[in-house]
């Protein structure tokens, strides 16, 4: 059974940080490209950042990029997002995806940036 589980949202002032995870199971982590898109309230799903199976050629969404790092640890199939400098506009549902010949998603946690 394919399972994406994130973790680390939560509530933030403005400025601050904020570490997500995803732990995968139920497929072979190590080949698919994995990232990290977000949902907020009236807007579509957008992209923030994905990282391949071999780590290379990370990309990030411009909206964010400077703000974002993106990490893998294929020993223990999870997925990491550090996002720095949070907005109120960073104020969405994060959530996992994998990508290789299927494509699987998390359920999302929450990001709410606020003071």
């Amino acid at each position: 059974q394919v399972q994406l589980v994130e973790s680390g949202g939560g509530l933030v002032q403005p400025g601050g940080s904020l570490r997500l995870s995803c732990a995968a199971s139920g497929f072979t982590f190590s080949i698919y490209t994995m990232s990290w898109y977000r949902q907020a309230p009236g807007k579509e799903r957008e992209l923030v950042a994905s990282i391949p199976s071999g780590g290379g050629s990370i990309n990030y969404s411009d909206s964010m990029k400077g703000r974002l790092t993106i990490s893998r640890d294929n020993a223990k199939n999870t997925v990491y997002l550090q996002m720095n400098s949070l907005k109120p506009e960073d104020t969405a549902v994060y959530l996992c995806n994998a990508r290789y010949w299927l494509n699987y998603w998390g359920k999302g946690t929450l990001v709410t940036v606020s003071s």
